[in-house]
């Protein structure tokens, strides 16, 4: 059953191959339905799947936690777009980059994470797996010579990769990180959720892993929560398949559906994203309140020339830190009307949040710890003027 489900995303990635990013985003494992002609892709939420006799399924299906018809066509979907042999499609992101661990890592291996990672995969590494025999180094992944320290030949098995980051949005040059890794035996793992498959292919680039919060900019509507994994090696993606079906943490058929109806607007959605953003960093770099500006769209940061090398445009995140401290941050934070304070990004509408009492909270006090002064910005898809605007007044009170 499963063998066969790979063959088909093999199949629908190759046909698709050739076309652009919007057309397959559209088309790539969305058939019109052969029954109807529906031309979406169903919501099948049946657990079982009726059998011809004993042993016998009667086509590729058997039981929904194995493979279910509609979440075939997002893994489908994504293998093509992050142009990948094999998609698998979680119920998170953290389920899925649970899966590529327990997938590649045993007890005694060693990992390279980013100086600056997310905090769900600071706590993961720290709380999870290091208590499992995993050990880790974090490194900034922007200077090479770090990593190239960090790594232990023999016992370093994977080099997980953010780029760009959360929430500092730092860049790593994945091409030569790929190269680092490889040349002591390990896999190159990257997180492409800022970056999404449009701005950014890390398979291309020489990754072996490519990870997804589905729930960000692949939804897009903030109305899911799902991860994925994509990989170039049909071997490795066999064995994530697996490890997906005996752990059970599937994407269930509505929020497959969901993400899948996303993905069709992706492109789009990004080239706004992209717009909006660079509007608000160039309101962030002249406005005296603010301290420091990460976005690597800005000719002067650190990052632009790698993301310019290797992605289409610079992303929708920006993050900043304020004169004020700390406490100059929550402000900004609670004085905003346009951006919602509220955790995650990636969706249609604009977010503003404090990652260190926020989303980065579970690395206060370790290495990764983030500053206190500094403003994560998901700038999304509304009126450019109307988020400048918005973002002014809340700036205003700190004068």
């Amino acid at each position: 059953m499963t063998r066969q489900n790979s063959a088909d995303q093999r199949n629908a990635a190759g046909e698709w191959a050739g076309a652009g990013f919007e057309t397959v985003a559209i088309h790539a494992g969305q058939e019109p339905d052969a029954a109807t002609g529906a031309v979406v892709v169903p919501i099948h939420p049946s657990s079982t799947f009726a059998q011809d006799a004993v042993g016998v399924p009667r086509g590729a299906y058997e039981y929904a936690r194995s493979a279910n018809p509609t979440r075939t066509a997002l893994e489908t979907c994504l293998a093509a777009l992050e142009a990948g042999t094999v998609g698998l499609a979680f119920a998170s992101g953290l389920a899925a980059e649970d899966a590529v661990l327990r997938t590649v890592l045993r007890p005694g291996d060693h990992v390279v994470i980013p100086s600056d990672a997310y905090g769900g995969t600071y706590r993961l590494f720290a709380r999870v797996f290091a208590e499992w025999g995993v050990e880790y180094t974090p490194a900034p992944l922007d200077d090479l010579e770090a990593v190239r320290a960090a790594l232990r030949p023999g016992t370093t098995r994977l080099l997980w990769c953010e780029t760009p980051t959360n929430p500092l949005l730092g860049v790593a040059d994945v091409e030569a990180l790929a190269g680092l890794i490889h040349s002591v035996g390990g896999l190159l793992a990257v997180d492409n959720t800022f970056a999404t498959p449009y701005l950014q292919r890390p398979l291309a680039l020489g990754a072996d892993v490519s990870v997804h919060s589905t729930t960000k900019y692949l939804g897009g509507h903030s109305d899911v929560v799902g991860g994925a994994v994509v990989v170039v090696d049909p071997a490795l993606g066999e064995r994530l398949r697996f490890i997906q079906n005996a752990t059970g943490a599937v994407a269930g058929p509505f929020d497959a559906w969901l993400v899948l109806r996303g993905a069709k607007t992706l492109a789009v959605r990004m080239d706004r994203h992209c717009a909006n953003a660079r509007r608000i960093a160039a309101l962030l770099t002249t406005h005296p309140a603010v301290a420091a500006v990460y976005y690597p769209g800005l000719p002067g940061d650190r990052g632009h020339a790698v993301a310019a090398k290797q992605m289409r445009d610079f992303g929708g995140m920006v993050s900043f830190t304020l004169r004020g401290g700390e406490e100059a941050a929550v402000e900004v934070c609670r004085r905003t009307r346009v951006f919602t304070l509220a955790e995650s990004l990636g969706g249609v509408e604009s977010l503003i949040e404090h990652p260190g009492r926020m989303t980065h909270a579970s690395a206060a006090g370790s290495p990764l710890e983030v500053p206190a002064d500094l403003v994560r910005l998901s700038v999304g898809i509304e009126s450019a003027e109307d988020l400048v605007d918005d973002l002014t007044q809340a700036l205003a009170a700190l004068n």
